[in-house]
């Protein structure tokens, strides 16, 4: 992808957080708020479904819409606790797609797209995948645990910041460190693009 590509991505990918924040300090029960900041998830649990086939997600998708806007409409709802339970949810099944892979007998999620991109795959780089794939769980549940505590604890505009703002630089600052940290400590680890690991992990899932 062309440099130019990857900061407009960027720059758009900022421009959406920030205006999230904004939507949801200042009109978190507007219908439009709810939809910009619903309407992706959903549309991109819908695409996945309709590639694979999937009824029951697109049931549940279009489920989860029509219970958005009959809310909305209805009026009374508390919506942000609908914003704290998507955030929290969202984390909760990404650890869970990683820690199912850790059961006795499954071969851990990033091992598994490990010895798709390197062709050389030794024993202390399946031993540190698999920790990886244990860190990346712990990190997803800590997530939930900030989440909450702030929602609990803290002004309403902070959950809203460290949602949209703070948690995708989280993930980032996590994938930067994880990445500095195995170029250091085990640098038999060949150089594969964000492209290639795409591509792996949509292998994994077919």
């Amino acid at each position: 992808m062309a440099r130019w590509r990857i900061l407009a991505v960027v720059v758009a990918l900022v421009a959406y957080a920030w205006a999230s924040h904004l939507l949801m300090v200042h009109a978190p029960a507007k219908a439009w708020t709810v939809a910009a900041l619903f309407g992706p998830l959903l549309a991109a649990m819908a695409v996945g479904g309709f590639k694979r086939r999937h009824g029951p997600t697109l049931f549940g998708c279009a489920a989860l819409a029509i219970g958005l806007a009959a809310a909305v409409a209805r009026g009374g709802v508390d919506v942000n606790r609908l914003y704290v339970l998507q955030h929290a949810g969202m984390h909760l099944a990404l650890a869970a797609v990683f820690a199912v892979t850790l059961r006795p007998g499954s071969k851990p999620l990033i091992t598994a797209l490990g010895e798709r991109v390197h062709e050389h795959f030794t024993p202390p780089m399946r031993a540190y995948t698999r920790w990886l794939t244990g860190a990346w769980v712990v990190y997803f549940i800590g997530m939930v645990v900030v989440s909450l505590a702030i929602y609990a604890f803290a002004p309403w505009s902070w959950w809203s910041l460290f949602s949209n703002v703070i948690t995708p630089l989280a993930a980032i600052a996590f994938f930067v460190g994880e990445t500095l940290l195995r170029q250091f400590r085990h640098p038999e680890f060949e150089r594969v693009s964000l492209a290639g690991v795409v591509r792996a992990y949509k292998a994994q899932r077919s």
